[in-house]
Formats: structure tokens, C-alpha cells, sequence
């Protein structure tokens, strides 16, 4: 929907870092005669607390690249294809979580200004980008991870890569939306939503094969880096995945799945394997809103989503509420979070009842095909866009099997876990509260099916 778009160019001011960071063990310059596709990586470095933040975005096209795998295995491989203007550039491999560490890094590569962008039938690739660089993941824990591309002349850009978990059986499984970031994606000046002529003139379909626009990571930094914290502070067992690879049999055993900040995008097989995980007693937890809204499909690193004809809204045929326990209401929301269960298990330990600025950018609330058993643990009244009278709820019910499913009704859930670094007027009691209720959430639902308890 068009309505994120203006919210995503304000949301990501790139921090500097917080005080100099230990310098980097000096690595040597690849031989110029060394072409970019074949240099090939050290064996990973030992874990090194250096900051992962940019401290220079660069010109537009000064540095910036994309993984030629959106997730691997510990120790398998994937590609990076780098394009810049610098004479050189280095890699740096930083794993994301509670204490974001430096796992490696790789040797200055020679730089390459990449051909441009090609547009087929109105989709923007760089498929055709020559290999810069082969890093082996082997001795890298699983996780989400940010690999920062740093060009000779200072410029930086992250590509992000999930180093996925083999077995999801007996933890709470930590899914990157990587669809949803992807639609939109505005790199090469179209997205799902946009074109050089606006909406009308928007993709239809977008590729992996192409860098993310802004820093490399706008949304996963948006509204999924907090709650992985959160999540990994909590000491709960995790497992790590992306939406795609949400396949046959990837969910069997798992204690929970938990839906980051912002997850719109689903095919109709993400959703049958997360449904049939309910249905064998997975607990589902939805930190963000608008989930599960458009029905989309996949062909190998295509996304394909018209709008029009071939991919409708989930609600048209089977309401996404059926299994998030609620639907997408509004954008813009703006109110505040109102508690209206405060004795909810979810809720023990937090304190207050009203958080100013919660509620927003989008809403959901109990619609048609909620199960009948939902219950409302906050309602917060608001206007959407200032004019129409509706509320955000925040909800939770019991399927058959015993899984508790969890939806918090508000995209500001995850941005809430920074407190008053989040803007809106979020206060740090709201980061107290959010954090103490996800941390509840995980905890709970990393027991087994939550109804059952």
C-alpha cells in the first residue's frame, strides 16, 4: 500500500557510532591482479566487539551491493555482488541480536562500478552483476545478520543475510519478513508501490537480484533489529528463518513462531505452513500490524504481486483474522495504547496502562473471522487519519490444538521496545511495558502450546 511510504523515508536516521570503536586488525589489499570473483574468504575471525553502525552513507551509488542467497545454512556459502566507485572496498560480517558482534571480515577487494540496473517488463534487476565476493559462513552461529560494505573512500552499505537454523523443533523460531522488505524496496527507482510516474507506473514484480535501497537494511533496522534483542535477552531457545523459508516440514516441533513489525507480504504456502504449525499446537505471536495481507507469489527470486488481477488482498477469499485473530484497519493511526486487561498473564509485572504514541502507524482490530473465543486484551480509541472514529486491539486466543496466538494491533510495538528513541512521544515506560510483555510472551509460549498452561 502507498501509505508506507511516506512513513519509511522518516523512520531511519543512521546512527553514528557511541564513543571510537577498536580499530580493525590492518587486512592486506588484494593483489591487483586478483579479479573480484575469484578472491575468497579467511576463515572466520574471532568474535570482535566493533560497531556495526555506518558512520558514512556516501554518494547514491558510491558503494552498495545484495546477497545472491537470502539465507544459508551454518557453513554453506553465498555471494556478494558489490558495486562502487572507490578503488577498493571490505566486507564486515556482523550478527545482530542482543550484543551485536563482528563474527568476520574480508580483505580490501578491488573495486567495480557494476553495469546499470536493467528493467524487464517493468521489474529493476542487477542479475546481472558480476561476482565480487564468495564468504564462507563456516563457525557462524545462526542469526540475523547485517554485512557492511565499506569502500576505500569511506562510504558504507548493509546487506542483509539470515544464517538459518537446521532444526526449529523445540524453540521459539525468529522470522525476517524478507518479502515485505523487498516490496518495498525502492532501489532503482521502482517498488510495488511506486515508478517514476508514481503508483500507476510501479512494479509488478520485484527481484532479490538488486541491492535494498536507503542503507541496505531500512526495515529490517525499522522494525525487526529491537525485538530480536528483546528476544535473545529473554534466554528463551531461538531458531532463526526468513518467510521464504517458510516450506514443508521447516516448522515441525517448533514451540513458537513470532511474526516480526511489519510482515505483509504471504503466499499461499508461508501461510499453510505456519497455519498447520497452529493447528499441531505452535504458538503464533504477531508483534507488528497488517500481516498476512496480500496473497502473493513466488517464482525462485521473483516477488509477484500485480494488485489487480493476480494477487488480491488475503481478506477476498480467506480473512487474514482467520489466523492472526484480527485484520488491518487503518492508516494513518496515531493514539494511545490503552490497556484494558492489565491482569492478563501477557501483562504481569508491567506497570501502567496508557502509553501515548503506541498506536500508529497502521492498526488492526477484531474483524470478521476473528475466532470466536478472541479476547480483547487493549483497546485504544483513535481517528484514523483524523477523521474516522476506530480503535487498535491488541489480542489473543486459543486454538484447538493449545497454541496461544498473540497479535499486538499496532506497527509501533517493536519501534516502542527503544523507548523514547522511537519519536511519536513513545516514552521509555512504554519500552519498560512492551519489553516486560514480549519478554512474558516468549517466555510462555517457549513452554509449549500456551493454552494448555
Amino acid at each position: 500500500m502507498r501509505k508506507i511510504l511516506v512513513m519509511l523515508s522518516s523512520l531511519v536516521v543512521v546512527a553514528g557510532c557511541g564513543g571510537s570503536p577498536p580499530a580493525p586488525a590492518p587486512v592486506p589489499v588484494q593483489r591487483p591482479d586478483r579479479r573480484p570473483d575469484q578472491v575468497r574468504t579467511p576463515p572466520p575471525a574471532a568474535e570482535v566487539q566493533e560497531s556495526w553502525h555506518l558512520t558514512r552513507r556516501g554518494a547514491e551509488h558510491e558503494i552498495e551491493g545484495y546477497a545472491d542467497r537470502v539465507s544459508v545454512l551454518p557453513g554453506e556459502r553465498f555471494g556478494l555482488r558489490v558495486s562502487t566507485t572507490a578503488p577498493r572496498f571490505s566486507a564486515r560480517a556482523f550478527r545482530m541480536g542482543a550484543n551485536p558482534v563482528k563474527v568476520w571480515e574480508s580483505p580490501a577487494v578491488q573495486g567495480v562500478r557494476q553495469p546499470p540496473m536493467r528493467l524487464v517488463d517493468g521489474t529493476v534487476s542487477a542479475a546481472h552483476w558480476r561476482p565480487s565476493l564468495t564468504v564462507d559462513t563456516a563457525g557462524w552461529p545462526e542469526g540475523a545478520y547485517l554485512i557492511r560494505l565499506d569502500a576505500s573512500t569511506g562510504a558504507q552499505r548493509y546487506v542483509p543475510i539470515t544464517v538459518r537454523s537446521a532444526s526449529t523443533a523445540g524453540r521459539v523460531v525468529l522470522v525476517n519478513a524478507v518479502t515485505t522488505w523487498q516490496a518495498y524496496n525502492r532501489w532503482g527507482g521502482r517498488s510495488l508501490y511506486t515508478g517514476p510516474r508514481g503508483y500507476a507506473d510501479r512494479s509488478r514484480a520485484v527481484t532479490f537480484d538488486r541491492p535494498y535501497d536507503d542503507v541496505g537494511a531500512r526495515l529490517f533496522l525499522d522494525f525487526e533489529k529491537d525485538a530480536l534483542a528483546v528476544a535473545e535477552q529473554s534466554h528463551v531457545p531461538l531458531a532463526y528463518l526468513t518467510n521464504l523459508d517458510l516450506k514443508p516440514g521447516v516448522l515441525d516441533g517448533a514451540r513458537a513462531v513470532v511474526s516480526l513489525g511489519h510482515d505483509e507480504y504471504w503466499s499461499p504456502g508461508m501461510r499453510a505452513v505456519v497455519t498447520k504449525a497452529r493447528d499441531a499446537g505452535t504458538n503464533l505471536a504477531f508483534l507488528g500490524a497488517n500481516a498476512v495481507y496480500w496473497r502473493i507469489a513466488m517464482h525462485d527470486r521473483t516477488l509477484a504481486c500485480d494488485k489487480e488481477r493476480l494477487c488480491r488482498l488475503w481478506r477476498d477469499s480467506r480473512p487474514e483474522s482467520t489466523l492472526v485473530g484480527q485484520m488491518y484497519d487503518c492508516f494513518p493511526a496515531e493514539g494511545a495504547y490503552r490497556v484494558t486487561r492489565p491482569h492478563h498473564w501477557i501483562f504481569a509485572g508491567t506497570k501502567g496502562r496508557r502509553f501515548p504514541g503506541m498506536v500508529g502507524v497502521e492498526s488492526d482490530k477484531v474483524s470478521r473471522g476473528s475466532p470466536g473465543n478472541v479476547q480483547v486484551l487493549a483497546e485504544s480509541p483513535y481517528s484514523c487519519g483524523g477523521g474516522r472514529a476506530t480503535h487498535s486491539d491488541s489480542t489473543y486466543y486459543v486454538a484447538p490444538s493449545g497454541a496461544g496466538v498473540f497479535a499486538s494491533g499496532t506497527m509501533r510495538w517493536v519501534c516502542a521496545l527503544r523507548g523514547k528513541r522511537c519519536g511519536h512521544g513513545v516514552s521509555d515506560r512504554a519500552a519498560a511495558f512492551t519489553r516486560r510483555a514480549t519478554t512474558n510472551l516468549l517466555t510462555r509460549f517457549a513452554q509449549g502450546p500456551a493454552g494448555a498452561h
